[in-house]
């Protein structure tokens, strides 16, 4: 039975003399590549279905009918047939239709940018088609579109394939690119007509990058040719999706990006991994030498005079004041390498565990919350599995197309697909437009909407109920409290209708496949930890964590905040998530480095500043992050950073932060190191060094490893790849990590605990880190700040799609400055009404904490009353307004809701 149905589900057929057997249902173009034959094809993309529109991919088909020719990417592998791929009739029907391309393509392919890279190019090379035999009107010349800030469009080289309109609809999911005008003016044009700079396109690059002519080319492409470069493959820096990507290397210099099939964004980018991830690499603005403050002022100063002066400094507080006089931030967005050694150069040289990274601002909620309910801080399931055959997303205080755009892509894919999307948002976010359901709630209310939920899904015999009896804890405290949240009362909570609640709550829990994701709107507030809780309480309730398409799904914001905090860069953690406060931990480590290691746990981030004001922590030593412009109320963190009797910053450049400092160090970009990142779902991937470091840049961990010697603890390592070693030596999760097992593109997933161990793509699968899942009872707890007849208005702050984090390396590109030059401030048309604000006017700011001036955006995205900010940029920072209270399990600061008063400027 078994053999009659495994050869039910094959087919066997011939092509070019030899025997190929494929899966039932694979084209004959499949089944050619399964065998390592070669096609030549124009239109076809493997990511989307068969176009069959240059017909190039014609191929002979022994006794079949019109002639035997088809189109291979079109035609299905039947059993026995006979395919010729080479004949005379077929290489005559390709040459005809070569002949028909360039009857209206322009032949200037010496000049031409894709000279070398042209697929028509190489295929009239290979069939001898060296002019066209047609006569007649062509396309008008000199219409080149140059107005995109990044690619340029030229129809003239256009061959009609359709890639750039199918990539852009069905897998960017924007629609931009359309076919106008008929005839020989027929082109392939933004919105159908008018330039690019004028449609609705978000300049990810993506149909620059399956362009297969010169048609859309890159406007730094005219400066290389193919065969003058070589490929680094890589991982994209800015947020934490991991996407995959090669540098283009020109004589030791970045020229071009190009996608990567990486497991998380399968050669898809966004603007800035496309055309924002190198040119700060070389910006002028990078410190290139060492920087010691003398009278007020910067100077020049050796490696040796620095270093000498770092541990001065902080060896003189040690010996005044202790090891818990000192801290270290160290930088999410370094590798995991740097990390770890940061870390271990605080606890063992320093002598405290005062060390922390920017996701105690963003994320830690979802460290601490999910470690609570679940066993593991970290998201349940891979980016493909939550994004791909799934019945309903529900999202939930995120907006992935602009802070994770390329998973954000996948979400409208799935949506096109069929999947019905329920978002949870206090803003119309770009993906409301496609959502079955927009519950637009108040900021901060985000745990009242969940026990609502959940009131639905129990009242109505929705929850799982063998799911909760076998695999999970607390049921009963938690139905007690969510019976106090009937829709009635959590609407008029959360602002939103009543019948949308109950929709909500049906659609998710009837789903088989539902995953939640969810961002910062769930994170960053004084209730952060019990808002990522409630997330985990919805999906225990309804059985949907350990099995594909479901789980709870934090997307980490910066491109290695996982990976910071899987390092240990915690004052609770050692790497891995082992216990500061288990003296087993603090013996294990401390044998395994060798030392006596400080057992009290240290300070957050958000406690250090407070404490430097109090004059608490003397010295400070901050690796890569700018928490002069990323933290809120920052007048008390310029407090804070000159209280200080000793600041240390190792940067790229000289940020607001290292501008206080006493000592600043050169750092090197990820582009000139190696080293691995941990995206969003777990996944170690490898950092490759594709230039030379600029200046005298050193690699971030020897600076680490010189520090600590020089203060008494000998440190150091060859490279990298003896630092993943000792990882893996006291990570149990990283046990099976090696840099040869992660040559693979696809990486590793932690938990990886031995050689042989292929990873872990989905957790909790059978079992809980934990044992049982934990419900959390929770009731719903107001913002700590309001509107009020003095602040009038909740701010909530947010990212942009072209701008990333404090802007330290997305401003140094011309084309993201063009799109997206300055702040501002969202309001809803009837307030702007109501004060005398238009859209596009200067406008005051105020909060308790501070005042600044921005430009009013006036619209509908916000409700009445509330408003929304970026904090991209210097002048205009949201961070003047927003309030530094914290919630009290993760010490998360409350960026999403405060109270702010707005005036117009004459």
């Amino acid at each position: 039975m078994i053999e009659t149905t495994e050869k039910t589900m094959t087919v066997t057929l011939s092509i070019d003399g030899q025997e190929v057997t494929v899966a039932k249902g694979q084209t004959i173009l499949e089944a050619a590549q399964q065998a390592g034959i070669t096609i030549p094809t124009l239109c076809h993309l493997k990511e989307l279905s068969p176009d069959g529109s240059c017909r190039m991919c014609t191929v002979e088909v022994e006794g079949g009918r019109k002639g035997g020719l088809v189109t291979a990417c079109t035609a299905h592998a039947q059993e026995q047939m006979v395919i010729h791929t080479q004949s005379e009739k077929v290489r005559n029907a390709r040459r005809f239709i070569l002949d028909l391309l360039l009857s209206n393509h322009q032949l200037d392919c010496f000049t031409c940018s894709a000279n070398g890279d042209c697929r028509l190019q190489d295929y009239c090379l290979e069939y001898g088609v060296g002019a066209t035999s047609f006569t007649g009107k062509r396309q008008l010349p000199n219409q080149k579109d140059t107005s995109n800030p990044f690619f340029d469009y030229d129809p003239e080289k256009c061959i009609m394939c359709r890639r750039c309109a199918r990539v852009c609809q069905m897998r960017q999911g924007r629609d931009v690119i359309r076919t106008a005008n008929r005839g020989f003016d027929t082109k392939m044009l933004p919105c159908g007509g008018g330039n690019w700079s004028e449609s609705l396109c978000e300049s990810c690059g993506n149909c620059v990058s399956v362009c297969p002519t010169g048609a859309l080319s890159t406007k730094g492409h005219q400066s290389y040719r193919k065969w003058q470069t070589e490929k680094v493959l890589t991982t994209c820096p800015h947020c934490g999706t991991g996407c995959q990507f090669y540098f283009i290397i020109k004589d030791g210099k970045i020229v071009d990006v190009e996608p990567a099939d990486g497991p998380a964004n399968q050669n898809l980018l966004c603007v800035k991994g496309k055309f924002a991830s190198y040119k700060f690499v070389t910006s002028g603005a990078r410190l290139k030498q060492p920087l010691i403050k003398r009278n007020g002022q910067f100077e020049e100063a050796t490696w040796e005079e620095a270093l000498d002066a770092v541990v001065e400094g902080f060896s003189r507080l040690k010996e005044a004041y202790g090891g818990d006089s000192l801290a270290g931030f160290s930088c999410s967005r370094s590798t995991n390498e740097d990390n770890y050694v940061f870390q271990k150069m605080v606890r063992t040289a320093f002598q405290t565990n005062n060390v922390d990274n920017c996701a105690r601002v963003c994320h830690s909620a979802s460290v601490h919350g999910l470690a609570m309910t679940l066993g593991s801080g970290a998201m349940t399931n891979p980016i493909a599995d939550i994004t791909g055959d799934v019945d309903v997303i529900l999202l939930v205080g995120s907006n992935p197309t602009e802070a994770h755009p390329v998973i954000g892509a996948q979400i409208r894919q799935a949506v096109q697909r069929g999947t019905k999307l329920i978002v949870v948002d206090p803003r119309k976010i770009d993906l409301a437009h496609q959502a079955t359901l927009h519950l637009q709630i108040k900021a901060g209310t985000n745990v009242a909407f969940a026990n609502g939920l959940m009131h639905v899904i129990i009242e109505e015999g929705l929850a799982d109920m063998d799911f909760i009896a076998q695999r999970t804890e607390g049921f009963a405290a938690l139905r007690q409290v969510v019976a106090d949240y009937p829709p009635a009362k959590v609407a008029a909570i959360c602002g939103i209708a009543e019948a949308d609640l109950v929709a909500a709550a049906r659609l998710y829990a009837k789903a088989d496949k539902a995953p939640i994701i969810y961002c910062l709107g769930v994170t960053e507030h004084s209730s952060g930890t019990e808002g990522v809780m409630s997330m985990s309480n919805i999906a225990l309730l309804v059985g949907k964590l350990g099995r594909s398409g479901c789980g709870v799904n934090p997307l980490r914001g910066q491109n290695n905040v996982q990976g910071a905090c899987d390092m240990g860069c915690s004052p609770f953690d050692f790497p891995g998530y082992q216990k500061v406060a288990d003296p087993a931990t603090i013996e294990k480590f401390s044998r395994a480095w060798q030392t006596r290691l400080n057992p009290v746990i240290g300070l957050t981030s958000t406690q250090v500043l407070p404490a430097a004001s109090r004059g608490e922590i003397k010295g400070l030593y901050i690796f890569g992050e700018d928490p002069a412009v990323t933290d809120p109320d920052l007048s008390h963190v310029r407090h804070a950073l000159t209280s200080l009797e000793f600041l240390v910053v190792q940067d790229l450049f000289l940020t607001e932060t290292a501008k206080y400092a006493d000592v600043v160090l050169p750092g090197i970009s990820f582009a000139e190191k190696d080293g691995t990142f941990t995206n969003t779902e777990r996944r170690i991937q490898r950092v490759r060094q594709a230039v030379a470091p600029v200046g005298s840049g050193w690699e971030d961990f020897r600076v680490f490893c010189q520090v600590a010697t020089r203060m008494g603890y000998p440190m150091a390592y060859q490279g990298p790849q003896e630092i993943m070693e000792e990882i893996a030596s006291v990570v149990p999760t990283f046990a099976g990590v090696t840099y040869e097992r992660l040559e693979n593109i696809a990486g590793l997933q932690w938990p990886c605990r031995s050689l042989k161990d292929p990873g872990t793509a989905i957790m909790h699968i059978g079992e809980f880190a934990r044992g049982k899942g934990l419900f959390q009872a929770l009731h719903y707890h107001a913002a700590k700040e309001l509107p009020d007849a003095d602040y009038p208005y909740l701010l909530s702050t947010g990212r942009m799609l072209y701008q990333y984090n404090t802007g330290a390396m997305t401003k140094k590109t011309a084309g993201i400055n063009q799109l997206a030059p300055d702040s501002y401030i969202e309001l809803n048309r009837e307030d702007a009404q109501m004060m005398g604000i238009s859209d596009g006017s200067q406008v005051r700011v105020s909060s308790r904490r501070g005042t600044i001036e921005t430009r009013a955006v006036v619209g509908d995205k916000v409700l009445p009353g509330a408003s929304f900010m970026t904090f991209h940029f210097e002048d205009g920072n949201a961070n003047e307004l927003t309030n530094a209270v914290f919630d009290d399990i993760a010490i998360i600061p409350e960026y999403k809701v405060c109270a702010v008063a707005i005036e117009p400027l004459p």
